[in-house]
């Protein structure tokens, strides 16, 4: 049977991801995202089987998207840098709210004891620990950071940070989560930064490269 035509895969797994945020493990069911987009349960039965088959397709997306947005951010910043801080707030950018950041992280709990949500899971980490590493690699070679800079170690440090800086966010509360996670980011690269580039704590801060300040 042809699938139906009209609303695309990917249309339907960002209102997946949205709905996941709003309600969480127990409310995300197929009809609650199909009232999203518009379309009958039926619809999605057909596309992905069950909810299971739903969560698989948005982690396999979720990999996809870590690549993408890393393309997309490293064309719009001029210091890689900048366009590192640009990545690391927009991978959080569905956990705005503490209450959605709680959905997603208990989302992350199933995947952890789920085998295949697991590989999709850790598909997305490597594919955000590639595209860091590769944008630290950047500076490092256009003198944003300090020559002997271990980009690989920074890169894991720059993962874990950032994990660590939303789970304490949620818990505080004390600024909305992209100041906090550049704040974090401009803490951990301070030492590796050349001080011939005062400007580039400047550009983490605003997700600009120094010559956008």
């Amino acid at each position: 049977m042809g699938r139906p035509r009209g609303v695309e895969d990917a249309v339907i797994l960002r209102a997946a991801a949205q709905v996941m945020g709003r309600v969480g493990p127990t409310g995300l069911t197929l009809a609650a995202v199909a009232r999203e987009v518009g379309l009958v349960p039926a619809t999605l039965v057909q596309r992905f089987g069950s909810k299971r088959g739903l969560l698989l397709a948005l982690a396999e997306q979720s990999a996809q998207d870590a690549s993408e947005l890393a393309g997309r951010v490293r064309a719009a910043h001029a210091s890689a840098l900048g366009a590192l801080a640009a990545l690391m707030v927009g991978s959080v950018a569905e956990m705005a709210t503490p209450e959605t950041f709680a959905n997603h992280l208990a989302f992350l709990c199933l995947d952890l004891t789920d085998p295949q949500l697991y590989e999709q899971a850790l598909a997305v980490h490597r594919a955000q620990g590639r595209a860091v590493e590769e944008l630290l690699a950047q500076a490092a070679g256009a003198g944003e950071l300090r020559a002997g800079t271990d980009v690989a170690a920074l890169a894991r440090t720059v993962q874990a940070v950032t994990a660590g800086a939303g789970l304490t966010w949620a818990l505080e509360r004390d600024a909305p989560l992209a100041q906090r996670i550049r704040h974090e980011l401009d803490t951990v690269l301070s030492p590796h930064i050349e001080p011939i580039a005062p400007l580039t704590h400047i550009a983490l801060r605003h997700g600009r490269g120094p010559e956008e300040s």
